[in-house]
């Protein structure tokens, strides 16, 4: 496959066409990803997220510049917000980090959540492996900032960075299971303003509390705008790569291929249900739980076994045409590239 050869050989361009292809779920699309995934290397794919406002994507321009001085070529996935008209990204993050589009060695993406919870796009997982494939030694990923529930960054990084602030309103709210529980580096941001003293030893307090069988997160406090701070907080992932390369590390990447793995079955059986019911059909479930004739479970259950009985041949990629695509809400629309 062309394009196959096209990614590998690091052209910017060949690396934009795959993702697109794969965030619509374009013709092609999974022939590109079992082509793609063995020939990945492993890069350090750092998760940046935090509350929208912290300065996820003004600190991801800082890092990116303070790799590129250690001659590391990166990547970066930034997930936005969904257009409500296009289905598109609004590109927010891309805008911040203009200052890098002219370097070759530099890729930036902008994805559009499209409804996808968790501040993640859908296809996020696949742009990473195909920057992995182009060569790709650091990948940033910043998630979109939905708030406290902003958990599915753990399935795809290998190092979390967690973004906080003084001043945004009740502190203590921020400090609650969840988001708090995944990081492994905390960034204090904005850290020339006043409160950041007291953020600090309030998240002190609050991690030594709920972290009785663990080691404390590092703590680094920046100020994003003016980059003070960042040296220091690459040393520190640095550190922690360092120490997860003997061992850790591979344990984590081989769970993040875990819930990889399982999000493409429950994908595929989606896409082999909805060849077998019609919109209509589906629609007729949800008269009958709304009229209190059946409940949901047994419903599902009935939809279930309607895989059971799918002869094989209609079980491959690309079968049914009259595929309801209605039903799949993610992949319907075109973002930008």
């Amino acid at each position: 496959m062309k394009l196959i050869k096209e990614v590998l050989s690091a052209n910017s361009r060949a690396v934009a066409r795959a993702i697109s292809l794969v965030e619509n779920n374009g013709p092609g699309a999974q022939e590109l990803m079992k082509g793609i995934f063995p020939r990945r290397k492993d890069s350090l794919i750092l998760g940046i997220t935090g509350a929208p406002g912290t300065g996820k994507s003004t600190l991801a321009d800082q890092l990116i510049g303070r790799l590129r001085q250690k001659n590391l070529k990166v990547g970066v996935v930034a997930v936005d917000p969904s257009s409500p008209f296009t289905g598109g990204a609004i590109l927010g993050d891309r805008i911040r980090m203009m200052r890098h589009s002219t370097d070759t060695d530099v890729f930036i993406r902008s994805m559009a959540t499209r409804g996808h919870l968790g501040g993640l796009a859908k296809a996020a997982g696949d742009a990473i492996a195909i920057l992995e494939a182009a060569g790709k030694d650091v990948i940033l990923v910043e998630t979109v900032g939905v708030g406290q529930d902003e958990v599915e960054v753990v399935k795809l990084a290998d190092i979390i960075l967690v973004i906080l602030t003084p001043g945004s309103g009740d502190d203590i709210q921020a400090f609650k299971a969840g988001i708090m529980e995944i990081a492994d580096i905390f960034v204090l941001n904005k850290a020339d303003q006043p409160g950041i003293e007291k953020l600090e030893i309030q998240l002190k307090a609050m991690l030594d509390l709920g972290l009785k069988d663990r080691r404390r997160p590092p703590i680094v406090k920046t100020a994003a705008t003016e980059g003070k701070g960042t040296e220091r907080l690459v040393r520190e992932i640095q550190a922690l790569a360092a120490k997860r390369e003997s061992g850790d590390l591979a344990a984590r990447r081989r769970k993040l291929l875990f819930w990889m793995l399982r999000d493409i079955v429950r994908e595929k059986i989606f896409d082999l249900l909805s060849r077998r019911i019609t919109e209509a059909e589906f629609s007729g479930f949800v008269d009958r739980i709304y009229k209190k004739e059946i409940d949901p479970y047994t419903a599902a259950d009935e939809l279930i076994a309607r895989l059971r009985k799918m002869p094989r041949k209609d079980q491959g990629e690309g079968a049914g045409k009259n595929v309801n695509r209605k039903n799949r809400p993610h992949r319907n629309r075109r973002s930008r590239s």
